[in-house]
């Protein structure tokens, strides 16, 4: 609330029921991003509100999204994440299934979603040159992508990297929205 009385009217939340909670409590102009992990199940509790899902990591997800978004009367903006880091845990699209994507019939003919950029997660080290290297590789892929599928397209303006460890690296390599939010709220208190 203290951010919301200061004039902050855009909030991302990881989990969806923490941001159902909030979404209830909190005064109902401020724009909802889900920057998390989205299990396809979970869709169909933001999908009437949410203003942007950052992490729509492969086809089944954005198809349910497109689906619920359908049922709802109502268009999603989302963005494709990208696996870019050198790390198992992390989820996203590589660049062989981000291309087979576009080329194929869930990206063509959707009507309910409309892809706003692209998201990246750097690897979880202090090697500041592959976090470097990794967030440049995104910014190169973002370009190739807005080329190749959006040169009509002036709504496919974000790309998402960098967060309260990195987001100065990520603005470097051309970033134009960032994830702070421990760097701003303090960490996480999971109860």
């Amino acid at each position: 609330m203290a951010a919301y009385d200061a004039g902050q009217r855009v909030f991302g939340e990881n989990k969806v029921q923490e941001m159902l909670d909030k979404y209830e409590s909190l005064p109902k102009d401020i724009e909802w991003h889900l920057i998390g992990h989205l299990q396809t199940n979970k869709v169909k509790y933001i999908v009437s509100f949410v203003s942007l899902i950052h992490a729509v990591d492969k086809e089944k997800l954005f198809q349910e999204i497109e689906k619920r978004a359908g049922m709802a009367d109502r268009q999603v903006d989302i963005l494709l994440q990208i696996h870019i880091a050198e790390e198992s845990n992390k989820f996203g699209f590589d660049r062989d299934e981000l291309h087979a994507f576009f080329a194929g019939d869930t990206f063509t003919k959707r009507k309910h979603t409309r892809v706003r950029g692209m998201m990246g997660m750097a690897t979880f080290t202090d090697d500041r040159i592959k976090v470097k290297r990794e967030f440049e590789g995104l910014k190169r892929l973002f370009e190739e992508v807005r080329t190749a599928h959006f040169t009509d397209d002036s709504h496919f303006d974000i790309l998402s990297m960098g967060m309260s460890g990195d987001y100065e690296a990520a603005i470097a390599a051309g970033s134009n929205m960032v994830r702070v939010g421990s760097a701003i709220f303090g960490e996480r208190n999971y109860r």
